[in-house]
């Protein structure tokens, strides 16, 4: 039987904060990982998403900074993607709102003055992507001597982004003595050689449990062709039972061609991923959190940073190519230990991902066939262009702009030589056109 909030120990104003927003008792891995932290041990964690670990670091953290004096920055949150990082600040925000604590969010894709004032303020908590934080770093404002308690969140995502080398830069410029809580989905050897690195005597948390999704998540395999997954989409949209959806695809090409093609038949839908402005993704967030878009295509990239309660489905438009990002993905839905529905459309060439995935997770997948719905079907249009054609077109356009560019050269050569036999034929002395 799981313990109640009220007896981990937290300062009476998150607590609060805590029955407003609903939660009663804590999931596993914040009543596993939140006691050792809140004793000032360092943490290392194994927690998949949706498993309720963001309030695992922040709550221990934000009762330990009750007491402390405001104006220095004292606790650093370091996480791979803007929109995980405006995710943790929003978390934060909640669960703080009976506290003094200040809180800033420091990623690319905006502009950095808010975020140098926020290390000329010394907010209490900084919330970062790697990158962007080493950029502020080069400024002489940007000193974070005061650093008591580090998190490193999603840190095998960091690994995977190339991030690994700017995180040892960004300790550089952190105090030796802190508290570091550690958390990862996976534990890949660089991972498991840089907790060495940078934990001393770590609490554990859930590390002997093998990675799966989490238990209340139905999931369901479509078996279609490729060029037929959108139309099977439609399909499910328009059965009612599918309420709102996120889906993933393979690329951004795709993301944006799924989603001209579900606001072509009548869906609200927009899309969120890299090529995308910072402003466009947090409106297309904001838009489907708020019910505005029933439908939010998404790349890998943007996949961990988005955090919708209740949200009913995840929807694996492509397959996965790794068995760790489809599980990440359907974590998704089934957050904080609620339920929810995850299908993965699986075309044959995808047959060998899927039983990778299969494999990882221990179990095959039950497969699913929409009745009524033609799969022999032929389709609209292509989702994408497949790469050889791509590649053809563009050397096609490339030879057309050089015969362009070559027949602009020769028409301008003969315009000259024209000119200048033109004016080689006028007579010399007096006016052109002769004189009065």
């Amino acid at each position: 039987m799981p313990v109640p909030f009220s007896s981990l120990k937290l300062h009476p104003n998150l607590l609060k904060g805590i029955k407003e927003l609903g939660f009663a008792r804590p999931t596993p891995i914040q009543a596993e990982a939140i006691p050792p932290a809140l004793e000032g041990r360092d943490v290392l964690a194994c927690a998949m998403t949706g498993s309720g670990k963001t309030a695992a670091f922040l709550l221990p953290i934000l009762h330990r900074l009750m007491d402390k004096p405001r104006g220095t920055t004292r606790a650093l949150v370091l996480t791979p993607t803007r929109e995980l990082a405006a995710q943790i600040l929003e978390d934060l925000n909640e669960l703080a709102v009976h506290t003094p604590i200040t809180a800033a969010a420091i990623f690319g894709g905006v502009g950095m003055a808010p975020q140098e004032h926020a290390f000329r303020t010394g907010v209490d908590v900084l919330v970062a992507t790697p990158g962007r934080l080493l950029d502020h770093f080069r400024a002489p404002y940007a000193k974070l001597p005061g650093i008591e308690f580090l998190v490193l969140d999603e840190a095998d995502r960091m690994l995977d982004m190339g991030f690994l080398p700017d995180i040892r830069r960004v300790l550089r410029h952190l105090p030796a003595e802190r508290q570091t809580l550690f958390f990862s989905a996976t534990m890949p050897a660089p991972i498991i050689e840089l907790t060495r690195q940078m934990l001393r005597r770590p609490a554990t948390v859930n590390l002997e449990r093998k990675a799966a999704p989490a238990v209340g998540i139905t999931q369901a395999v479509y078996p279609v062709p490729q060029e037929l997954k959108s139309a099977l989409f439609l399909e499910l949209l328009g059965g009612g039972e599918m309420r709102d959806a996120l889906v993933f695809t393979r690329t951004k090409h795709r993301a944006n061609r799924l989603q001209a093609y579900l606001v072509k038949h009548g869906i609200k839908a927009e899309r969120i991923h890299g090529n995308r402005s910072q402003a466009q993704r947090t409106d297309a967030l904001a838009g489907f959190k708020s019910g505005k878009f029933r439908v939010l295509v998404a790349t890998d990239i943007a996949a961990r940073g988005i955090d919708v309660e209740a949200l009913g489905h995840v929807v694996n438009f492509d397959v996965p190519l790794v068995p760790e990002d489809y599980i990440h993905r359907v974590g998704r839905t089934a957050r904080a230990e609620t339920t929810g529905d995850a299908f993965t459309f699986v075309s044959p060439e995808e047959e060998g991902e899927l039983r990778g995935i299969e494999r990882a997770i221990g179990r095959r997948l039950p497969r699913v066939t929409v009745p009524g719905f033609d799969y022999s079907a032929r389709p609209e249009a292509r989702l994408e262009v497949p790469l050889a054609e791509r590649i053809a077109q563009i050397r096609a356009r490339k030879a057309e702009d050089r015969e362009r560019a070559k027949a602009n050269a020769a028409r301008r050569a003969a315009h000259q030589a024209s000119e200048q036999a033109r004016r080689g034929a006028r007579p010399k002395g007096g006016r052109r056109g002769g004189g009065r």
